[in-house]
């Protein structure tokens, strides 16, 4: 069944950036391969709470090119760190799980070789032919706070850079889906949030105009009566609506899913830290 199918989609209005706007057309819902290859467990134990901080270290932090980064947790005081990874050193943490399996709806495929670890930073790359990457964290739970500091250099529409909860202890779609950053457009110069819920896979949704060709902070919350979806500490996206939120724990997934346009275009994710907070 094509993924393109028709669904319900619900413009919430976005916080920071005001109601009234065109919804964005349906979107296809992320996949993930159900075994993931896991990594070395030789790599180096960077994602561990006990060496979690609230944001980068200086030098880290020098090279993005800003001197602080405004994060949701520095603004809501989100102090209990349930896990931490900094991408040092030269591979990914054990904690993650690089996919290597069939692409997106079948299309593709993804690689571990596709992600690398350098300099502090993960970077995925998307190829003409559609070899590409995506990974999952090992830190499934229900409710939460997740936030990732990244950016989405232009690139081919055809590749969707996207940060997702995806569900652990359900199928999907009954068991939900938050893609809580996504961008579709080659010039990366919208931020979207969709709620995926229910059983034939409606959406929540919304979005904001901003250049994520540069670092930015992207969070999401989710609490018992609210999913809030954050940019650099500021709420853009809020649903209080808990028939649509997901009924079993969730984990963070990080994917540069490909839909093929007879482009033969790439495109490429990276990402600073990734932190999860207990409520």
């Amino acid at each position: 069944m094509s993924l393109w199918r028709t669904v319900s989609l619900t413009l919430v209005c976005a916080m920071a950036g005001g109601c009234g706007t065109a919804p964005p057309p349906p979107v296809p819902p992320a996949s993930r391969p159900p075994a993931p290859a896991r990594t070395s467990p030789e790599a180096p134990a960077t994602a561990t709470a006990a060496a979690a901080t609230s944001s980068p270290s200086p030098s880290a932090t020098a090279r993005r090119g800003t001197a602080k980064p405004v994060t949701a947790a520095e603004r809501y005081g989100w102090t209990t760190v349930v896990a931490r990874d900094d991408f040092t050193g030269t591979r990914l943490h054990e904690s993650w799980g690089a996919y290597d399996s069939a692409g997106n709806s079948g299309e593709g495929r993804r690689s571990p070789d596709q992600i690398k670890v350098r300099d502090g930073v993960l970077t995925m790359t998307g190829t003409a032919d559609g070899v590409t990457a995506g990974m999952e964290w090992d830190h499934a739970r229900r409710y939460g706070r997740w936030e990732i500091r990244a950016r989405f250099p232009a690139g081919c529409g055809c590749y969707h850079p996207v940060l997702i909860l995806w569900p652990d202890d359900d199928p999907w779609p009954e068991g939900g889906e938050i893609d809580y950053a996504e961008v579709f457009d080659a010039r990366r110069a919208r931020l979207h949030f969709f709620l995926h819920y229910g059983p034939d896979n409606q959406q929540i949704g919304g979005s904001k105009a901003v250049d994520m060709t540069r670092w930015h902070a992207y969070a999401v919350e989710w609490t018992p009566t609210r999913i809030t979806g954050y940019l650099d500490g500021e709420p853009f996206f809020r649903t209080t609506r808990r028939g649509a939120f997901p009924p079993g724990r969730m984990e963070q997934t990080i994917q540069l899913d490909w839909f093929p346009d007879g482009s033969g275009g790439t495109a490429s994710l990276q990402v600073d830290w990734a932190a999860i907070y207990a409520l």
